[in-house]
């Protein structure tokens, strides 16, 4: 994984994001797909998985300056990713970042 900030500056496939509004708020995903400069795809592989995303306005998301290296290579390289990884990378995230921002 690459470092951790919170920048909107450049959107990715791989790159974590935190749900800032709707039902999901306050819950982590992955972009695996960018729509247009309005829009993206984003997939947590539990809630909202590969093959039916969540399609999101940016404005609703604090898109967070870390990036799943095994996301974005297996969405480059084949064009899917399986919920498993997307799951595991999510966790791990959680896990690493934001429990230590927490403090826990």
């Amino acid at each position: 994984m690459i470092g951790l900030k919170d920048e909107k500056t450049s959107l990715r496939i791989g790159q974590f994001v935190l749900i800032t509004q709707g039902r999901d708020t306050g819950n982590y995903a992955v972009v695996i797909r960018l729509l247009d400069e309005r829009f993206v795809l984003i997939a947590d592989g539990m809630k909202h998985r590969f093959h039916d995303p969540k399609r999101k306005n940016i404005h609703h998301l604090r898109f967070l300056d870390c990036i799943s290296t095994e996301v974005r290579n297996s969405i480059v390289e084949s064009g899917y990713v399986t919920n498993g990884k997307l799951r595991f990378a999510v966790s791990k995230f959680v896990n690493e970042h934001v429990a230590k921002e927490k403090g826990e």
